[in-house]
């Protein structure tokens, strides 16, 4: 089996060309992303493996189809590039649901670690021989409330983390997870108690913007907002806003609403088009990180190996239980069928 795969980085190619090898599945890597233009490079090729910020929207599928693909296999959980409804009856979909929840869960708990202790200043300063501790001042975590959004695996681990720092621990999710001991309120209550919302569930309608210019006014004065989802359930500008009017007293941003033509690149030699990245870079309560979360070698080598795994079930098998599609009426409820989606 041949995949031609997209937006390669230095780090996939050792553990994809690892596993690959050792179930007959060659990939052609490819540094550019998928989108319309770049489609034609899968001509000739089994399926596609593609990331976070490739396309595969209706024109995509419809190109990729014309091409006899019959296979996208996302390296990643996450499916919000994905037209995964046009996609029924066309083209199969595979994703990655759990490659490392620790990775993610660990990198959120650093990032306000560092953000309220104010680690990277002092790292800034000791480098310079500045041993001053004026505007170093943080806070205990012990005692604090934070609010969980979503309570999945990652979810779930970033819970116990907090709770072996002493915190209290709210949460909202559209499904509970049943004996987990977790307190569930609705968003209101979270917004309005927590100290430190932490968001780990995925993009969809009901989740796209869910801080906004109306329920930044409905968050606790001085919360701490941790992202390392997706970058569109936080709406930038009503972020930006909230942080100028002192009402957000930080924000930790692994993940950003516009990053597909940014993150995984280096322009530290450019000047960024993107006014609102840049305006919320500048500021010193915010610390933003290029979609890292994941970037550990044990998720590398269970993203590589699940993937190929997926795709050697479905062409062995005809099924993988991660694919996804709507023939059961919910996105992942097919692998209950235990066959084929079509």
């Amino acid at each position: 089996m041949k995949f031609a795969f997209f937006d390669t980085k230095q780090y996939d190619i050792e553990p994809f060309e690892k596993y690959g090898q050792k179930k007959n599945v060659k990939f052609k890597f490819y540094e550019t992303k998928l989108n319309e233009d770049t489609a034609k490079l899968a001509k000739g090729f089994d399926g596609v493996c593609v990331f976070v910020n490739d396309t595969v929207n209706a024109a995509v599928i419809d190109k990729l189809q014309n091409y006899g693909i019959n296979a996208v296999a996302l390296r990643c959980a996450g499916y919000n590039n994905v037209d995964v409804r046009y996609a029924f009856g066309k083209i199969h979909i595979f994703h990655v649901p759990a490659y490392s929840p620790y990775a993610v869960a660990e990198h959120a708990m650093a990032l306000l670690l560092t953000s309220i202790r104010r680690i990277h200043k002092a790292y800034n300063r000791t480098k310079e021989f500045n041993f001053s501790l004026s505007g170093l001042t943080g806070f205990d975590l012990h005692g604090k409330t934070a609010g969980i959004i979503g309570t999945g695996k990652i979810g779930q681990i970033f819970i116990d983390i907090c709770r072996g720092f002493g915190m209290n621990i709210i949460a909202y999710d559209k499904f509970s997870a049943e004996n987990s001991g977790i307190e569930y309120v609705d968003l209101d209550t979270l917004f309005s108690e927590s100290d430190i919302i932490s968001f780990h569930c995925p993009l969809t309608e009901e989740t796209h913007h869910m801080i906004n210019s109306v329920t930044v006014d409905k968050l606790k004065k001085g919360v701490i907002i941790i992202n390392t989802s997706r970058g569109a359930l936080i709406d930038s500008s009503a972020l930006l806003e909230g942080i100028k009017s002192r009402h957000i007293g930080a924000a930790c941003l692994d993940v950003y609403e516009e990053e597909s033509d940014i993150f995984f690149e280096d322009f530290s030699g450019h000047i960024i088009d993107d006014d609102t990245l840049a305006r919320l870079i500048s500021m010193p309560n915010i610390i933003v990180t290029s979609h890292q979360a994941f970037l550990t070698s044990e998720a590398l080598e269970n993203i590589a190996k699940t993937t190929v795994e997926n795709i050697v079930a479905f062409s062995e098998n005809g099924f993988c239980e991660n694919e996804l599609c709507y023939r059961c009426g919910c996105i992942e409820d097919c692998k209950k069928e235990r066959k084929r989606c079509f």
